[in-house]
């Protein structure tokens, strides 16, 4: 029986080693021109709302890393699974030119800055949404589902959703703390909670491992109002969160710039309230505090006649209420006072139980202060449809940058919807895609559904080559053709 025998390679000279380095590195330079120009032919086919959304991010990125970026945000809309870089790349096709480790890369290793990305984002987000005023933000955290055993920043949270008073849920994951614009939206009742910034909260065990300074959620949200108070210095913030958040940290915080911006959260029925300290008598160690002041809890039971008001409610709808009010200096060992306007509420129509709100605002309503909170559950609405509609919890990704990077630019993704479909021209804006009786606003489903067919017929299936094979289907088969490719959501 024959064997095979290997032949001896020829080995190269080192003029030979150096000619093969050179066209290899003649070919590679070839390829990258041949990518950039069709980058180039491709971003310029991009709808006018795209690039107007799109453009003010450039001088975040260098100018292939922006083209890529695009790319890829547009195809984490379109695609309907994960929100894997290999699942954008698969939706993209031949629309992604170059090869695919060039847009892994973003992510990974590339060299942009996120603070910087965010800076010129927020601005333009602020700029076309809330271009003057006040602005009103809300805080809260949420968990997203992430186990393995590298990946960073993940830990062992609470789960508020499947958790009850009886039981308690965890999840192994991420846990984000997300700062969101809320703004009145002319297709919709209730505000949107849009997202601006997001931080990631890591376990005080693994702080302690990497031999970080530990914050907690309250003082991560503290310190990305700071950072848009440094940003935007002539523009003034009403930050609302849940009881997670009343602090006095932050309450401090907040009271120090109060002509700057303004907190607005529950707060406690045997909250520590005090009188401001007496003048300074001139012997002895001065005074931290006056007398102590009834608690909200003592202020609500001996009050008789209680105020009624009619407020807007939480999703949209308005209640009937009785409130009763105070003021007062809330007091904590070793920190300063804080001095705060405090209302409880009390539901007439006994669907909801009796809270207490407090703002460090004195001059603010008890109408305001009470319609600021309850605007604050649009935030959990913004989660559940990020979770459902942007699967950002799909990600595969597990290192330091990449976490960092893509968890942040999916929460993104919802306000880029909603400034898509703020921006369609009229015959698709105000389409509802799943109607039933009774539905009265454009959900998130409906525009993310209405944004990602006009994608389809003014982008993808408008190109050259695409539109004459399009065209030539029947209105029938291009409707069955386009319902598969953005279904309703």
């Amino acid at each position: 029986m024959a064997t095979l025998t290997c032949q001896p390679r020829k080995r190269l000279s080192q003029k030979q080693l150096r000619h093969r380095l050179r066209t290899a590195r003649r070919q590679q330079a070839r390829k990258a021109r041949i990518a950039r120009r069709r980058s180039e032919r491709i971003h310029e086919q991009l709808p006018k709302q795209v690039r107007t959304i799109f453009d003010p991010l450039k001088p975040a990125f260098s100018r292939p890393i922006h083209r890529r970026i695009v790319l890829l945000a547009l195809a984490a809309i379109l695609t309907l699974g994960g929100r894997t870089i290999t699942n954008l790349l698969r939706v993209l096709g031949a629309l992604a030119p170059g090869h695919p480790s060039s847009y892994h890369r973003v992510f990974s290793r590339d060299r942009w800055s996120l603070s910087s990305l965010a800076r010129h984002y927020v601005a333009a987000v602020l700029a076309r949404f809330v271009p003057r005023g006040p602005i009103l933000l809300a805080g809260d955290d949420t968990v997203t589902e992430h186990p393995g055993p590298h990946v960073y920043g993940k830990g062992r949270h609470r789960d508020p959703v499947r958790s009850t008073h009886t039981y308690t849920a965890f999840r192994w994951g991420h846990k984000w703390v997300v700062l969101t614009l809320l703004v009145p939206v002319p297709w919709a009742t209730r505000p949107w909670a849009l997202p601006l910034l997001v931080a990631l909260y890591r376990p005080k065990e693994e702080n302690l491992k990497r031999r970080q300074r530990h914050k907690t959620p309250a003082q991560l949200l503290g310190q990305m109002v700071r950072i848009l108070k440094r940003w935007f210095p002539d523009r003034t913030f009403v930050v609302t969160a849940d009881g997670n958040y009343a602090s006095h940290e932050l309450a401090e915080l907040a009271a120090r710039t109060k002509r700057k911006w303004t907190l607005v959260s529950l707060f406690y029925p045997n909250a520590n309230l005090v009188e401001p300290p007496p003048p300074y008598s001139g012997s002895g160690r001065p005074r931290k505090k006056g007398k102590d002041l009834p608690t909200p809890a003592e202020v609500v039971e001996n009050t008789k006649q209680r105020q009624t008001l009619v407020v807007a409610w939480y999703g949209g709808g308005q209640r009937r209420v009785e409130v009763v009010t105070g003021t007062g200096l809330w007091y904590k060992s070793g920190r300063p006072l804080v001095g705060l306007h405090w209302v409880f509420v009390h539901d007439l129509s006994g669907t909801h139980r009796d809270q207490y709100f407090f703002t460090t605002d004195a001059t603010m309503s008890v109408r305001s202060l009470i319609e600021t909170y309850t605007g604050r559950w649009n935030i959990e609405t913004t989660f559940e449809e990020v979770r459902s509609y942007l699967r950002v919890q799909t990600t595969r990704c597990w290192s330091r940058d990449t976490v960092l990077r893509m968890g942040p630019c999916l929460f993104a993704l919802y306000t880029i919807v909603a400034w898509l479909y703020a921006e369609l021209p009229g015959r698709w804006s105000g389409v509802r895609v799943v109607d039933w009786p009774g539905k009265r606003d454009v959900t998130f489903s409906d525009a993310i559904t209405a944004v990602r067919r006009w994608l389809w017929l003014e982008w993808v299936l408008a190109i050259p080559g695409h539109r004459d094979a399009f065209q030539k289907l029947k209105p029938g088969l291009r409707q069955i053709l386009l319902n598969g490719l953005a279904p309703a959501a």
